[in-house]
């Protein structure tokens, strides 16, 4: 005897298949036929089904629409599927050498119509198919447990039962993780206090490489913020932690028209207190998150490291990704001279692409140093004024183009290289990682003995 562990579909042009991923005691995983169909909508509405049972452990749960299914499906994958439904929700298998249950193919004298079916989910087009635009949202929670029975009790009255204890560590041995996932749908979760609630936004651009999951050669990874508290993973000295006067270096000012004139020339956008406070704090964090990954990462190419996910690297292009020790801490330090530049009292000025690539990732971070800040704080004592974050006008008026930004798309492969000839039509310059440190001819160059904060 074997048991499920999930249900997979496999497409073909003439027919599709629906197969059990199947669990033995004393040997590896099989895959073992259900049944086989024609259309590729029976067989994908078959294994969500067939899941469905498999969590629950009850064929109940599915009757209707187990009946609707099966009456729009031919005889033979009809019976099939009705017994590994009753399999599903037994949680055992019978298994047999090769197969785990005879399934004829389908008769082809049946009046059916056999169209091409792309591999990949059926009912999931490509995102280059869709003619309107696709959001992607992704949503991070974090429960503390406080109740564990009453946890478990609504779980279970839910349908929810945990799994087996042979497959449950000793770090969770009453799969309160199972639970909670379970009761999520809803976020009234039983026996805990919801402690953080987040969720990220994205519209799907086929043009610059993205794709839907479904379809997504590579994982989809979300990055949500830390705390605005968050500064530094290291202890800071009092001197760094020392904010600067920004209500004093960036002080606004009023323009006699008091912003009635429609053409007034005088009327321009200011970067104020408020605003350049919190760029400061995101290239700040910026900056130890960069050390802190240059320590770590040491020469090592990013994509083959351990850390599944770092503070600054892996949202850089990836061209830099293979960069040593030594270029990982001089783009730590450019976001120090960009947060230098502001506690100053000057606009931050990137002399180089490195420093263009550190603005646009603290543009980027800036505005979440503004959520669930305590009303009181020293930020909130800072003048306001109607210009107060405007990170559009931050990304228009303090680069001199964007064309670092195009590192990340897949269209513009190789316009990194002077030699290109899409680089030389743009006039966009040498952007390989090498170069990245190299001075703007219409910039000021930075003091080449400033040295290293960290």
């Amino acid at each position: 005897m074997a048991r499920a562990i999930d249900f997979l579909c496999e497409h073909t042009s003439s027919k599709s298949r629906v197969m059990a991923l199947l669990a033995h005691d004393n040997g590896p995983s099989s895959l073992n036929a259900v049944l086989t169909c024609k259309d590729p909508n029976h067989a994908f509405e078959a294994v969500a089904l067939l899941r469905r049972v498999l969590a629950r452990r009850d064929a109940t749960a599915v009757e209707d629409e187990l009946k609707a299914l099966t009456a729009e499906m031919p005889h033979a994958p009809a019976g099939s599927l009705r017994q590994a439904v009753l399999q599903a929700a037994s949680g055992t298998w019978p298994t047999q050498p090769g197969t785990l249950f005879v399934v004829p193919d389908p008769d082809p004298s049946e009046d059916e119509t056999v169209s091409d079916v792309p591999s990949g989910p059926v009912g999931h087009p490509r995102l280059k198919d869709l003619p309107g635009k696709v959001v992607r949202i992704a949503h991070l929670y974090e429960f503390h447990v406080t109740d564990e029975d009453a946890l478990l009790r609504a779980a279970v009255d839910r349908g929810w039962e945990p799994l087996p204890a042979s497959e449950l560590g000793d770090d969770d041995p009453r799969d309160l993780i199972g639970a909670v996932m379970t009761l999520t749908e809803d976020l009234d979760v039983a026996g805990t206090q919801t402690l953080e609630e987040q969720s990220s936004a994205e519209l799907l651009s086929a043009e610059d490489g993205d794709e839907l999951a479904d379809w997504s050669a590579a994982p989809i990874v979300t990055r949500f913020t830390h705390g605005w508290r968050l500064r530094s993973r290291r202890t800071r000295s009092a001197a760094e932690d020392q904010t600067p006067n920004f209500a004093a270096l960036f002080a606004t000012r009023d323009c006699p028209c008091k912003g009635e004139d429609e053409d007034c020339e005088d009327c321009v956008w200011q970067l104020t207190p408020r605003t350049a406070d919190l760029l400061h704090t995101a290239l700040v964090v910026l900056a130890d998150q960069a050390y802190d990954d240059a320590q770590q990462l040491g020469d090592q190419f990013l994509a083959d490291a351990d850390s599944s996910t770092w503070g600054v690297f892996d949202r850089m292009p990836p061209l830099t990704w293979t960069a040593d020790h030594r270029w990982r801490r001089r783009m730590a330090r450019a976001f120090d001279d960009l947060a230098g530049d502001l506690a100053k009292g000057d606009w931050p000025n990137p002399n180089c692409t490195a420093e263009e690539m550190a603005l646009h990732l603290a543009i980027e971070d800036a505005p979440t140093y503004l959520e669930d800040r305590p009303a009181e704080d020293d930020h909130n004592a800072l003048p306001e004024h109607e210009d107060d974050y405007g990170w559009d006008s931050c990304s228009d008026l303090m680069f001199q183009d964007h064309d670092v930004l195009m590192l990340f798309h897949s269209k513009f492969t190789g316009i990194e290289d002077p030699d290109h000839p899409a680089n030389q039509f743009l006039g966009v310059g040498d952007l390989r990682e090498a170069a990245w440190f190299d001075s703007f001819d219409n910039r000021g160059i930075r003091d080449s003995r400033r040295g290293f904060r960290r």
